[in-house]
């Protein structure tokens, strides 16, 4: 696992903050009939006036493949993960996540939301709060010299306690950041399916960051990948939701990197301390 400074972890938060503010600014103009192509530019173009380099485009390249073409991942209703920016024009009633990367001085943010197009059904609603808070859970659940299944268990404790019954996505999960966008140690949002019980796998250490993730259907969380080889689908069609903070655990508490606040707002609804390194 990849450790890093504290002046590493500041650029982090830097481009964390990049990423905020490209996905803020691509919240701004969600709408019935834009097009998610459009949402890309607009991610693309805050990233850019930030002098920060945009994590996902090129994303797998290979020779003779180009990789990811997108500054975001713009997933519409079924569509759970890496969807690609294009023609799909958004409609009244969509749940739309906006997953995007940035990379200042060699070091990556990454965060996603999910947001309603103008009135959603109810549950539809209720799917998204339910990712949003099993997300701050497994967060509120890293500390210094636990687990990494600790965040695992408390992803799927906060499924599990919603009145509604939803799908956890098993394939797709949160992951070390740093140098590069996906780094060990792979953080399930299904404790039994990796670890068996919390209190297992890698401890969490000072200087390790990690992105925070779960993705929850309203159905079925079986899923496939479409022929453009990235756009992740549930198989019954049924809608998902994704929310993402990329995160680190100080000696004061825990840092959000990817939010505007750092995290402290919702770190102290949960009790938890907020721990930002000094300036």
């Amino acid at each position: 696992m990849e450790l890093k400074t504290p002046d590493q972890l500041r650029q982090m938060r830097r481009a964390g903050l990049v990423v905020h503010a490209a996905i803020a600014a691509t919240l701004a103009q969600v709408r019935p009939g834009v097009s998610t192509r459009e949402l890309d530019a607009v991610a693309a173009d805050t990233i850019r006036t930030a002098g920060a380099t945009p994590s996902f485009l090129g994303y797998g390249a290979v020779e003779g493949i180009g990789g990811f073409q997108g500054v975001t991942c713009l997933s519409v209703n079924e569509e759970v993960v890496h969807g690609v920016p294009g023609d799909r024009v958004l409609a009244v009633g969509d749940l739309l996540s906006i997953d995007c990367g940035a990379v200042v001085e060699g070091w990556h943010g990454d965060s996603a939301v999910t947001v309603a197009v103008g009135a959603v059904a109810d549950d539809l609603a209720a799917l998204s709060e339910a990712t949003r808070r099993a997300m701050w859970q497994g967060i509120g659940a890293a500390q210094l010299g636990g687990n990494v299944a600790d965040i695992s268990a408390a992803v799927e404790r906060s499924v599990h306690a919603e009145p509604a019954s939803y799908g956890i996505v098993e394939e797709y999960v949160g992951h070390g950041i740093g140098s590069a966008m996906h780094q060990p140690p792979d953080v399930p949002n299904l404790v039994t399916r990796r670890f068996g019980r919390p209190s297992r796998g890698p401890t969490i250490v000072e200087g390790l960051a990690l992105a925070i993730e779960p993705m929850l259907t309203l159905g079925d969380p079986d899923n496939h990948v479409l022929d453009d080889d990235w756009t992740v689908v549930t198989d019954d069609g049924r809608p998902a939701a994704h929310w993402e903070h990329t995160i680190t655990v100080t000696a004061r508490g825990l840092w959000v990197l990817t939010a505007d606040d750092g995290g402290e707002a919702a770190l102290a609804e949960l009790g938890i301390p907020f721990g930002p390194l000094a300036d």
